[in-house]
């Protein structure tokens, strides 16, 4: 299979890029590619002419999309919207990673992929509206919404859990903040196998199980022996940041289960990225 991979030089690009080794893979990234460039992008496209579209390149840093919604929306929107039309014009499916801040946080249980989506943050609108040219503009698509996602290699939770630790001796997490930790490896490997399926349609891949920051917080430093390190547990009206974030949003793995698609708890998943190098180094 040919596949276009966008934003392979990322976090879960980089994961992606060797389960993929046995297909035609053409990663593109800036600064080389740029997804809000239509007309380079169909350009190339037409030239590789893929078989599929894996479009995971986004503006991700919440807090910078809501200090610049305008450039979120552009990339995130419409960088998506210029990539369904390059599928459409090759005739390639295409999968779009996307977000459980689509969600308003409001639920009372995990959400369903059929659950109404109602963001309230400026990157899980500009991620929404990625979802709304993915499924309107191609007959062929994979919709995944995925949670707080952490790999080897990047910036992520637990190795700023852990700085934080060892550099102040002490944390104050955030504990009405609920989601799904997701391991970028576990992700990625339920990703490949989608798209050996050809169901086409929307899905929830997350690690199982759910957890608060502040759980979470304190997994990791169990984990990484640090559990000595003292927690308090704080409300998100005590820490400032420029995004609200949906405070409870954890996804259900509906309809990738019934396809026979798992992803282990999470606190396995991070037992096992902790025995990575960097954060052995920590």
């Amino acid at each position: 299979m040919r596949i276009l991979l966008t934003g392979h030089k990322g976090l879960l690009g980089r994961t992606l890029l060797p389960l993929l080794a046995d297909h035609d893979i053409l990663g593109i990234d800036l600064p080389e590619h740029d997804i809000t460039d239509r007309a380079a992008l169909l350009a190339l496209t037409r030239d590789f002419r893929p078989d599929l579209i894996l479009h995971q390149a986004a503006f991700t840093n919440v807090d910078g999309c809501a200090r610049d919604p305008v450039l979120a929306y552009r990339v995130n929107g419409m960088g998506t919207q210029n990539v369904a039309l390059a599928a459409a014009e090759v005739d390639a499916e295409m999968l779009y990673v996307s977000t459980n801040e689509v969600f308003d946080g409001r639920a009372t249980e995990p959400y369903h992929e059929w659950a109404a989506t109602n963001p309230i943050n400026a990157y899980g609108r500009s991620k929404l509206a990625g979802e709304w040219y993915t499924r309107h503009l191609l007959r062929r698509f994979y919709i995944v919404r995925t949670a707080w996602l952490y790999a080897a290699g990047g910036r992520n939770f637990p190795h700023r859990i852990i700085a934080l630790a060892d550099e102040r001796g002490s944390l104050n997490v955030v504990t009405d903040e609920v989601g799904s930790p997701t391991y970028a490896v576990d992700l990625a490997q339920a990703l490949v196998a989608l798209i050996e399926t050809h169901a086409y349609g929307i899905y929830h891949l997350v690690n199982a199980g759910i957890a608060s920051r502040y759980e979470f917080a304190q997994e990791i430093l169990r984990l990484s022996g640090r559990a000595h390190v003292p927690v308090t547990p704080i409300t998100s009206a005590d820490f400032q940041r420029a995004s609200t974030p949906p405070l409870y949003a954890p996804l259900a793995n509906n309809a990738a289960a019934a396809l026979g698609i798992h992803l282990r708890p999470w606190q396995d998943a991070l037992a096992e990225f902790l025995q990575e190098p960097s954060c052995r180094e920590q």
